[in-house]
């Protein structure tokens, strides 16, 4: 059950904090959130000490400098009782380890670790996960082939969005990663394993095998890159974590008309909570009036103007999407 971290990794935790501090040119602005929307309860989390953000009794989630994980579980759980979503940043497999053993107890081994997508903000601490867990990793399987060494995502796009974190976007590894037999595709009937309460649901655009989660019984919504609570295009708005509903991250996706027909998607099932790949968790009326807002007015507030892939998407059918590692 060998695999390869390739280059996939190589941009670790410690090479992305010390990012340009300021920013001279102008970072697209889209719909900012009220306080009042954000969902974190600091007072809760300190007093429990595990180091997530528990925003519902059996869901929480860690920042891991410019991106989330999520843990989905009762605390106390114990091991293969749990599931973890994404993998963060490479060099971040301690810390997210580090919580789980606290939030869940015994060696805080998940049952699974399931991806939203592959890109390396998202994989990043999966090769030393996957050494030391032995558990499988689940994914769409139109997001297979970057997970097996088959293909690399087509190139970033730097000249959109403004923005440190878009003007270094072509340093960011765009493969190569092979997970060999833990790599398990998600059924197509939308169950997701070892969570009876939750579903899949396919959100293309910012990736060709981007998923969504979502539990009816409390509108929770996992919206992985979607769309995003922060201008993650900013440096400086990740790191103050400034509260704004954004699309997904401009210089990463490549398929601008399905990015906007996912975001549709989702802001019709009027999620009451929302953790969302980048950005602070967010729940209630203004956040739904303002996915409302983005997903009516997607190709005004979210799609920019000039770039790569405007107008010139890389989709599945043209073969842009599959780029050779």
């Amino acid at each position: 059950m060998g695999f390869c971290a390739g280059c996939a990794c190589r941009l670790s935790l410690n090479q992305l904090l010390p990012i340009v501090p300021c920013e001279s040119f102008a970072v697209t602005q889209q719909i900012s959130l009220p306080a009042s929307a954000c969902a974190i309860d600091p007072e809760r989390d300190a007093q429990r000490r595990d180091g997530a953000h528990e925003v519902a009794p059996d869901l929480a989630y860690l920042r891991l400098a410019i991106v989330n994980v999520v843990f989905i579980g009762l605390p106390g759980a114990g091991d293969g009782r749990w599931v973890l979503v994404d993998a963060g940043l490479a060099g971040t497999a301690g810390w997210i380890r580090s919580v789980a053993r606290r939030r869940f107890g015994g060696t805080g081994r998940p049952a699974a670790i399931l991806l939203t997508h592959g890109h390396f903000d998202h994989i990043g601490a999966l090769p030393r996960l996957c050494r030391e867990w032995d558990v499988p990793v689940v994914a769409h399987a139109a997001e297979l082939p970057y997970l097996s060494g088959k293909a690399a995502y087509p190139r970033p796009d730097p000249r959109v969005g403004g923005g440190v974190m878009s003007w270094i976007s072509p340093l960011y590894p765009r493969g190569r990663i092979v997970l060999g037999e833990r790599l398990q595709a998600l059924h197509p009937d939308g169950g997701v394993p070892y969570l009876p309460e939750w579903r899949w649901l396919p959100t293309p655009g910012h990736s060709a095998g981007h998923v969504s989660f979502w539990r009816e019984s409390d509108r929770a919504l996992l919206s992985g890159d979607a769309f995003v609570t922060t201008a993650q295009e900013s440096a400086l708005a990740v790191a103050k974590q400034r509260r704004e509903m954004h699309g997904p991250p401009m210089y990463y996706t490549p398929d601008w008309a399905t990015a906007r027909q996912s975001v549709v998607t989702l802001a019709a099932l009027e999620p009451d909570l929302v953790i969302a790949g980048h950005g602070r968790a967010m729940r209630g009326p203004a956040m739904r009036a303002a996915l409302t807002r983005l997903a009516e007015d997607f190709d005004v507030i979210a799609r920019p103007r000039h770039g790569r892939y405007v107008g010139h998407a890389a989709t599945i059918e043209n073969g842009g999407a599959y780029p050779p590692p």
